[in-house]
């Protein structure tokens, strides 16, 4: 139930005065919700200094300035696309207001010739003159109200203005409880600096003084509460976790090394190190819920299949989840490969198998005759079911949801779960992406990996880089062709068209595969070229993730200066899996803007993935990173991961310190505690610990 201190805060919207049914609508668009605390929580983005100064000539070019001054001329437009100006002086200078599109008579009302008038605005410079296009107020000092002296910024939608959404916030305050306790710690709020919760959001919403650091100050406040409140629901997921019981499934070490004597290589210390702490969490008597992350070829399968290796010597069935048939069908085959000489029982299970052949598979999942299934969604169908799951493994892990791994380890009372993921983040965000995960990194390529040769190629010379690729199929070698659209009449940069044009250059069989075929379409397309029917695969970016095709040595990315580098590097490594040298042709249009020339520069210089996140984060921000948005990593409403990655890790200690001493949250810190998780913990899916 929630605490009745919180019910003002989440009545409607319209239970503020001047929202009608008109306006609330339009104001829910802005906040995301429809509450009070909804608009509470859209924060102005910064605050604008609108004190008066003393004299036009203190103004500085290129900042925004409250300016007082008499009205000395009216210039009316020369043409239709020149402005109105109106010319104010004060004695120590002039200042031109330009007015586009104005109509003049009403103007001429605002500024009478010889009355005075304050503006504030963005003072800029035309032909050596200070201008002011369009104020953002203009008030006659002898009515007023004067422009208020510090101003909240708010992101805005059609149908409000920055004043309106700003008086609605100011009213909101009030619905905030005066006597609601503290849940920061009080030494780190004294070490900060920080305004109580209330008063920091006031602050926020009606500041008093224009002060830029007790502007970060605050926002910082709100975004340790928001970190704070989901610290704490990971911190409880953890612990309820540890209270359940789960099978524990020891590790044999006589069937481990019998694994690692039957590889052609030497495992290495990164995938050795994350297998020890793997195996530790399956032999616990407590649910794994581990992340294996690793960059493009680290080796993720192998320790996944060391992992189903202790499953099965321990009598334990492990199910291996795959997005696609594709992929589902390429982790049996490596499964198969590596358990079957072992005397292990690999099957592989998706939603296209004949019927026999399934049912086959289903006996053989229910009797335990088959060991390691790797298969898509088709797993979690109701007709499947195992007679001893013991983990379950998944690929690739944001393209699923919560509830569908949760629906894979319902088939069992309460399995140890392993999921993988092949795009590097920064390890700054990884609290943030995986906060209800313990994580494993594999930050080691295997021996004997060939490095990817990366060059940047204008496209000027596409019909050089054709003629490679024609040399390198016509030696027996494969390449992938990324577009980054399907198909636009306007555009010869697509799937469509270039698949025709390489088709017609090289007379080779050319694959086509993209989003917009239906998935039987697209899994042909990408099975054709994985089995060599097919020498040459045109694609989107549908084939960034899991296609292994060791023949492939060529990767050309077609206006790679549109894409992320998080993305690029994970397309770029489709190549590099054999033993052949292998190259990524960066195809870009010039001029390249600053931004391209260092994202493409920078995947030149390093194969590195969580070099690349780190770059990728600092050019364009923890939203468009590859995979973040899946994984739920950028759905905070306060804390921006660029300035308060920080924050995550002391309200992490601050959140297991507390549930550690009260796991019930029934002490006082505690039940403060479950008033900022009310506030400030989304209401989204249950994080994978649950």
């Amino acid at each position: 139930m929630r605490d009745e201190r919180l019910f003002p805060l989440f009545e409607g919207l319209d239970s503020l005065s001047g929202v009608g049914p008109k306006l609330k609508p339009v104001l829910e668009r802005l906040t995301g919700g429809d509450s009070i605390w909804d608009l509470l929580l859209h924060l102005p983005e910064r605050w604008v200094d609108r004190r008066v100064k003393e004299y036009i000539d203190d103004a500085v070019i290129g900042e925004v300035a409250t300016l007082r001054g008499e009205v000395h001329a009216y210039h009316a437009p020369y043409s239709e696309r020149s402005p109105h100006k109106i010319v104010l002086y004060d004695g120590t200078g002039f200042l031109t207001l330009a007015f586009f599109r104005a109509d003049g008579r009403w103007l001429q009302g605002q500024f009478p010739i010889g009355k005075e008038r304050v503006v504030s605005g963005m003072v800029e410079e035309f032909n050596g003159e200070r201008q002011m296009t369009h104020p953002d107020h203009i008030v006659d000092p002898a009515k007023g109200p004067m422009p208020p002296a510090v101003e909240p910024i708010y992101g805005l939608t059609a149908g409000l203005t920055n004043k309106r959404v700003h008086g609605f916030a100011v009213q909101a305050l009030d619905h905030i409880d005066d006597d609601l306790p503290e849940w920061a710690d009080p030494a780190l709020i004294e070490a900060k600096g920080w305004l109580g919760f209330k008063a920091a959001l006031s602050s926020l919403h009606a500041p008093v003084e224009y002060d830029p650091d007790l502007f970060e100050r605050s926002r910082g406040r709100l975004a340790y509460d928001e970190a704070l409140a989901r610290e704490s629901a990971f911190a409880l997921a953890r612990a309820s976790r540890a209270k359940r019981a789960a099978p524990s499934v020891p590790i044999n070490a006589e069937a481990h090394q019998a694994l690692l004597r039957a590889l052609p290589y030497k495992p290495t210390s990164a995938q050795t190190r994350a297998f020890d702490q793997i195996a530790a969490d399956m032999s616990s008597t407590s649910p794994m819920r581990r992340m294996l992350q690793g960059d493009v070829g680290a080796g993720k399968t192998l320790v996944s299949a060391m992992a189903a290796v202790q499953a099965a010597s321990a009598g334990f069935q492990t199910a291996f989840m795959s997005p696609t048939e594709v992929l589902a069908r390429q982790q049996y085959e490596t499964m198969d490969r590596l358990l079957s000489p072992l005397g292990y029982t690999v099957a592989a299970l998706t939603g296209r198998d004949k019927a026999t052949t399934r049912e086959s598979i289903l006996m053989g999942l229910a009797d335990g005759t088959i060991d390691v299934v790797s298969g898509t969604q088709a797993l979690f169908q109701q007709s499947v079911a195992f007679r001893n799951l013991g983990l379950v493994i998944v690929d690739e892990q944001h393209r699923f949801g919560v509830a569908d791994r949760m629906r894979l380890a319902s088939k069992a009372l309460s399995p140890h779960m392993l999921v993988m993921s092949a795009t590097p983040i920064p390890r700054t965000l990884a609290q943030a992406v995986h906060g209800d995960l313990d994580v494993s990194i594999l930050d080691e390529k295997p021996a004997g990996r060939v490095p990817v040769e990366t060059r940047a190629v204008p496209d000027t010379r596409v019909e050089e880089v054709v003629g490679a690729v024609g040399r390198a199929i016509r030696r027996g070698e494969r390449a992938f062709w990324v577009c980054p659209k399907v198909d636009v009449d306007d555009d010869d940069s697509t799937a469509v068209g270039r698949h025709a044009a390489l088709s017609e250059q090289l007379k080779v069989p050319v694959g086509l595969v993209h989003g917009r075929l239906k998935p039987a379409e697209k899994d042909a397309a990408l099975e054709d070229f994985r089995a060599g029917r097919t020498k040459l695969l045109v694609a989107t970016t549908v084939i960034e993730v899991g296609v292994d095709v060791p023949e492939a040595t060529i990767m050309v990315i077609e206006r790679a200066e549109g894409f992320g580098l998080a993305q690029l590097h994970q397309l770029r490594g489709r190549v590099g899996r054999g033993d052949r040298p292998s190259f990524c042709i960066l195809l870009y249009r010039p001029p390249l803007g600053e931004t391209a020339h260092e994202r493409l520069d920078t995947l030149r210089r390093t194969e590195d993935g969580f070099e690349i996140a780190e770059a990728d984060f600092k050019l364009r921000g923890p939203g468009d990173m590859l995979g973040l948005k899946q994984a739920g990593a950028t759905d905070y409403r306060i804390l921006d991961l660029a300035r308060h990655a920080p924050l995550l890790e002391i309200a992490k200690k601050d959140a297991e310190a507390i549930v550690t001493r009260d796991p019930e949250l029934v002490g006082e810190r505690g039940q403060a505690l479950r008033l900022v998780r009310e506030l400030l913990t989304p209401r989204l899916q249950a994080p994978a610990s649950e």
